[in-house]
């Protein structure tokens, strides 16, 4: 395995996990990639949704990055926005050296971090962030979008802590950054993930999304598991989160990448 990191100019760090280029398996050496944006409420980038994520990932034969994206000083406007767009930007005006194909590129966010992903797909056409990045096409925008326990509403269920962080007292900017409101025709496809007894972010984020979703015919795969904490990352002792039923998620996940890139090492 080889490490790849890239400082952006806002602070945003790039952090890359290489498979090695093998003789044995040509075929494989250009992998779709995963970015993986850890949540932590837009205050801080938790480290258990971070490298124990990309793990899994790169289990399953992804090229896997991380992406530690600006979360001060707040209120942090489009900043997050741009940092992971410019992300995925990145990845692709750098596909042959890390040896990733262009046209697969997954996000993966959890909670803010979610909301982060989901904005990647959703608001890739914001005008902050094409005139931040100078891009006028959908070079930003992700091809398969993974949601855990996503941030998504800034209406009645949403994580205020998060909308504060993001936008203070703007208004006009938290009913922008509202995913839900903003679904449109031809988005990439979503998989969600939640717990029906989050205390933290309530699954209405998830429910609305889907809905939306629905209503633009946009492909997507929402899996509920009963119970777990939010922030359970992969589920697993190895996060503190043991739940062996929602820890399901990750090889349904993977599962589902495999089908929608066409592409396993299974």
């Amino acid at each position: 395995m080889q490490f790849y990191t890239h400082t952006f100019p806002s602070g945003a760090k790039l952090t890359g996990y290489l498979r090695d280029e093998t003789v044995e398996m040509p075929a494989y050496n250009t992998r779709p990639a995963v970015l993986i944006l850890p949540g932590g409420g837009y205050e801080r980038c938790s480290a258990r949704e971070s490298d124990p994520v990309a793990v899994q990932f790169l289990q399953a034969g992804y090229q896997v990055f991380t992406l530690l994206y600006t979360v001060s000083p707040a209120p942090l406007h489009w900043q997050p926005l741009i940092d992971a767009a410019g992300a995925i930007l990145h990845l692709r005006r750098n596909a042959a050296k890390l040896r990733v194909d262009p046209f697969k590129i997954a996000i993966c966010g959890f909670s803010a971090g979610g909301h982060l992903a989901g904005a990647t797909a959703i608001l890739w056409d914001a005008e902050p962030v094409r005139q931040a990045l100078g891009v006028s096409g959908e070079e930003a925008r992700p091809d398969a979008v993974i949601l855990g326990y996503p941030v998504v509403s800034s209406g009645d269920f949403a994580h205020r802590g998060s909308f504060d962080r993001l936008a203070g007292d703007d208004n006009a900017l938290r009913a922008a950054l509202s995913l839900e409101t903003h679904v449109q025709d031809d988005l990439p496809p979503f998989f969600i993930w939640h717990t029906v007894d989050d205390a933290t972010v309530p699954v209405q984020n998830s429910l609305l999304l889907a809905q939306a979703l629905t209503a633009h015919h946009v492909p997507y795969a929402l899996h509920l598991f009963p119970h777990g904490i939010h922030g359970s990352s992969i589920c697993t002792r190895d996060v503190n989160t043991y739940n062996p039923h929602a820890s399901a998620w990750v090889d349904l996940c993977t599962d589902w990448l495999a089908e929608i890139f066409r592409y396993s090492l299974r």
